[in-house]
């Protein structure tokens, strides 16, 4: 059962399109990869996706839900974690969480019970009282995830997460979307590490504001040595046959 659609969706910024025509379907209970060039539209269509802008035309739904229309609905179901997120640097890691936590109203027992297990999948515990300006990049990263999982939501957004962090924070930071894959969770991710596409039950090559192909990492890959060199393949041919199209006019 498809939890987020994406159907014909576009947006434009004056003359600029950054996303063209895009569609894509996303089962309950996946993990669902997003990569391609730099300037592709990845994080316009993330940005669509999580509520933040509206497109300029097109439907995209998150559970049954309009994301236009329903925003109120559509963002309790959901958890956005940008390249930049907002985390407080002059809070300390719980002061950090508690604020979330504030922010959704939990309390009493389901409050430390939550602070236990999202600071405990982070290995952040050892780390409450440091301020979250002094922790590491990956630290960082963590804690921006914890802070996003902290209400439970049904789909997690993430654009490119672990840019910039060192291979054992990005392992650990798989290990915990993994985790959060096997209790139902639905997560549409962005990335700029391919061995992350990997990991995904589906994938989406995007490049040029258009979606290229939706398949799994396996078949991908096939008929190609790596995930690499498949991608950049695709992309060398999609160019070819536009500078074709444009000396043809």
């Amino acid at each position: 059962m498809s939890f987020v659609e994406v159907k014909n969706v576009s947006m434009r910024f004056g003359s600029i399109t950054a996303v063209e025509e895009v569609s894509l379907q996303i089962d309950e209970g996946t993990i669902f990869g997003l990569v391609g060039s730099d300037g592709a539209g990845k994080s316009t269509l993330l940005r669509m996706i999580a509520t933040m802008i509206t497109p300029s035309a097109g439907k995209i739904s998150i559970g049954g839900l309009d994301v236009v229309t329903q925003k109120t609905g559509v963002k309790h179901l959901m958890g956005y974690m940008p390249q930049r997120f907002g985390l407080y640097q002059d809070l300390t890691v719980e002061e950090n969480l508690n604020f979330f936590m504030d922010i959704f109203l939990i309390t009493g027992e389901e409050r430390e019970k939550r602070r236990k297990r999202y600071l405990g999948f982070s290995n952040l515990l050892p780390f409450v009282d440091r301020l979250a300006g002094n922790l590491s990049g990956g630290m960082k990263q963590k804690l921006g995830l914890a802070c996003v999982l902290v209400h439970q939501p049904k789909v997690l957004i993430l654009d490119e997460p672990t840019n910039g962090v060192d291979p054992v924070s990005r392992q650990e930071f798989w290990d915990i979307l993994m985790e959060m894959r096997q209790e139902g969770m639905t997560i549409l991710i962005s990335t700029a590490y391919l061995d992350e596409g990997e990991k995904c039950d589906n994938l989406a090559l995007m490049h040029k504001s258009r979606i290229l192909g939706i398949d799994t990492p396996e078949q991908v890959q096939s008929h190609f040595p790596s995930l690499e060199e498949a991608m950049i393949h695709r992309i060398e041919k999609v160019d070819e046959e536009l500078a074709h199209d444009s000396f043809q006019l």
